[in-house]
């Protein structure tokens, strides 16, 4: 996927997919607009991954590149699983594994990782299975706001 831009419409298909799945999981908008353009610039990190055993990044947004310090070329090709420390992923693996199970996690909380080497505490976070108009489940995707560098 190429990164969001006027010239493909700021992805607005996966932008879509990423609002539609968002309402129907925890039963109010991501954002108040329906705008592509919006969910890419949001204040706020929005990420996506896809289905495969180890699932890649298929959508970052600006706040969340920013904050792994990663363009979109390589965080679309990154597995998710390195946005936290080795010593991390065990927890992050348990929280997908509930959140599997339920179609969302809310209040999610862990240490990641940027590039860089920067650690930061997420906050908050919500967690949510995408699935497609036929219900099939093509990705699973994440929110914050609030993160703490440490």
């Amino acid at each position: 996927m190429d990164r969001p831009s006027d010239k493909n419409a700021y992805q607005a298909e996966h932008a879509k997919l990423l609002l539609r799945s968002y309402q129907e999981r925890i039963g109010k908008p991501l954002i108040a607009s329906t705008d592509p353009r919006e969910v890419y610039e949001a204040p706020f990190a929005i990420l996506s991954h896809d289905t495969s055993e180890d699932p890649i990044l298929t959508y970052g947004n600006l706040a969340a590149q920013r904050l792994w310090n990663i363009s979109w070329e390589e965080l679309t090709q990154m597995p998710s699983r390195l946005t936290a420390e080795p010593g991390h992923r065990n927890q992050r693996a348990a929280m997908f594994e509930e959140m599997r199970e339920s179609g969302a996690i809310r209040n999610y909380e862990g240490v990641r990782i940027a590039k860089s080497g920067q650690r930061f505490r997420i906050r908050n976070a919500t967690i949510w299975n995408l699935t497609d108009l036929n219900g099939e489940k093509v990705g699973e995707a994440a929110t914050f706001k609030e993160y703490t560098l440490l």
